[in-house]
């Protein structure tokens, strides 16, 4: 026997070795039946085993993909992975599901599941709020497709709260505009918010911003039209008494530092 061939040998029985082996690491595939893994995946979602639930309810949807049942694990490992704050898995999970089951009656459920799984990644007022524009989007077409759902009267009221994360958004830059000394910029931005916004809690901030900014510019008629507005409609707002002190040049109270704002030319 020559070199070569020993070579050859010696390389053959290294490669039979080496696949056997493999395939006694490999974990052997059974089917179980489909009543054992649902239960199984439930289990561990009800102790709270939110990743050891996602993958057994997504092994439902492998091993038995056209059973009911596999219809119910892709819309539970959704929520499987929202719970465990895998927010985009859970959101191409509910893709998925509503391409595949457009009539279920779990439709409006996975809607609003997949605005929540959008509205829980809100941050805060000095971040970039393009999630918050996408938890806006859907929560109120959750609204639109089922107005009489469970989940459209929760979603109306998550709609307020995301309506008034986006006002702070603009309050926050309005100010930033303003201290800068911009007010042009800090006028659109105050606008967008008393137009836009006008159910939101920042309303009369922003028209009492408007008026500082007017004034700054010098626009007197337009910051006591502004400050007008701002007494009809929340009279009783110390907004309003600032805005009030500014356009007659008065001083009817000290001032909130809270409130007050960074600058102000004319007091």
């Amino acid at each position: 026997m020559n070199f070569r061939t020993l070579r050859s040998i010696t390389i053959v029985v290294a490669t039979i070795t080496l696949n056997a082996c493999a395939a006694g690491d490999e974990k052997q595939y059974v089917e179980e039946p489909v009543e054992r893994l649902y239960t199984s995946a439930l289990n561990e979602l009800h102790l709270e085993n939110y990743k050891n639930a996602a993958v057994a309810f997504n092994e439902v949807d492998r091993q038995h993909p056209y059973s009911v049942w596999a219809t119910k694990a892709q819309l539970m490992s959704a929520y499987a992975y929202y719970q465990n704050n895998k927010y985009d898995d859970a959101i191409v999970s509910l893709d998925r599901y509503i391409q595949l089951h457009p009539s279920n009656r779990d439709v409006p459920y996975a809607y609003y599941l997949k605005a929540l799984s959008y509205y829980e990644q809100i941050s805060d007022v000095s971040r970039d709020q393009k999630i918050t524009e996408f938890a806006l989007k859907l929560l109120n077409e959750v609204v639109a497709r089922f107005p009489n759902s469970k989940y459209a009267r929760d979603a109306k009221m998550k709609i307020n709260l995301t309506r008034d994360h986006l006002a702070g958004k603009e309050m926050e830059i309005g100010r930033y505009y303003e201290i800068q000394g911009q007010y042009l910029a800090a006028i659109n931005r105050f606008l967008k918010v008393a137009e836009k916004f006008q159910t939101t809690s920042h309303v009369p901030e922003a028209l009492h911003r408007l008026t500082e900014s007017y004034l700054a510019l010098g626009l007197v008629d337009q910051a006591n039209k502004t400050a007008a507005i701002l007494g009809h409609n929340f009279p009783g707002s110390e907004w309003y008494i600032d805005a009030y002190d500014m356009v007659e040049n008065k001083k009817s109270r000290q001032p909130d530092k809270k409130k007050a704002p960074w600058y102000w030319p004319f007091r």
